[in-house]
């Protein structure tokens, strides 16, 4: 039996020595629709998400990732002092924030929870 799948390996690469370029044809392919279905997407969301974090400023509303909601008090380069009730500040990393709370009002969506 073993014989039969050696013997069968061997006649059936007709160029052993080289490579079928319909195989590397389809392989270029399945990374090409790779980066485009999964990648490309993934970058252009990301860009958006920081432009989002970017343009925040002092009384924005906005949701953390823990689902704590307040308005901004201090914009720093990598965290913000959001004020969440009166008189009780917290510093958190600016990558926590979600969204503004005037998105949800816009369009009526919660971006956090969409799937």
């Amino acid at each position: 039996m073993l014989y039969t799948i050696l013997l069968q390996a061997t006649t059936g690469n007709a160029n052993a020595g080289g490579m079928d370029w319909s195989f590397m044809l389809m392989i270029i392919a399945m990374i090409a629709i790779f980066y485009f279905f999964m990648i490309a997407p993934q970058q252009k969301k990301q860009k958006k998400i920081n432009a989002f974090r970017d343009s925040l400023k002092r009384g924005d509303k906005v949701m953390t990732a823990g689902g704590i909601y307040g308005r901004i008090r201090e914009v720093n380069d990598n965290y913000i002092l959001l004020e969440i009730d009166n008189n009780v500040t917290i510093k958190i990393d600016k990558n926590s924030i979600y969204q503004s709370m005037q998105d949800v009002a816009e369009t009526g969506a919660d971006i956090a929870n969409k799937k």
